[in-house]
């Protein structure tokens, strides 16, 4: 797929972005790199593959055992467990005053922004 110039600024346009002319072009090539490797991806028959719920079930562990088979299958199994789940409490925020005291523009208890709707 080719992406043209066109595409580049309307995209740079809905995030809000101010590109250099010579931004668009470079951002043009690595945008149209990155569709038609994804035109690739899009090629490979993937009807067989079962979905994956967990890339890697060590990454959350704190340091444990090394990798055997059996490591893994404990950690594969204490992953798909059902995680213990705290009561919702509900609690007042005791540092909203203070955050937002440091705010450049605010109106207890909101933010103000600009505004960037109507662009």
């Amino acid at each position: 797929m080719k992406i043209s110039r066109e595409d580049v600024l309307r995209v740079a346009q809905l995030a809000h972005l101010e590109l250099a002319p010579e931004e668009v072009e470079a951002y043009r090539g690595q945008l149209d790199e990155i569709l038609s490797y994804i035109g690739k991806l899009q090629e490979l028959d993937v009807s067989n593959v079962e979905p994956m719920a967990l890339m890697d079930p060590m990454a959350d562990a704190p340091h444990q055992a090394p990798r055997t088979s059996a490591g893994l299958d404990g950690a594969i199994a204490a992953a798909q467990a059902e995680p213990e789940l705290r009561d919702d409490v509900v609690a007042p925020c005791s540092v909203a005053d203070a955050v937002l005291a440091e705010a450049p523009d605010a109106a207890k208890p909101f933010f103000r922004v600009p505004k960037v709707i109507e662009r």
